[in-house]
């Protein structure tokens, strides 16, 4: 999944363009901001934006504070 995704990570807020490139754990997940396909949406796309939250889930489950 790609968009701009902002931790902060022992102090400092590092961002990054993919999510499968953050870290296993962190402190804490500071912004959220995947990019939606443009309209009108195939049903590929519709399943992709559907796992927005559960990746959303995902990453605020690897917090550490």
């Amino acid at each position: 999944m790609t968009g701009k995704f902002v931790i902060l990570l022992n102090g400092k807020l590092q961002e990054y363009n993919n999510v499968s490139d953050i870290p296993d754990s962190f402190d804490n997940l500071i912004s959220f901001e995947p990019i939606y396909p443009p309209e009108p949406h195939t049903e590929e796309q519709h399943e992709e934006i559907a796992m927005f939250n559960s990746t959303l889930q995902m990453l605020m489950s690897r917090e550490t504070k």
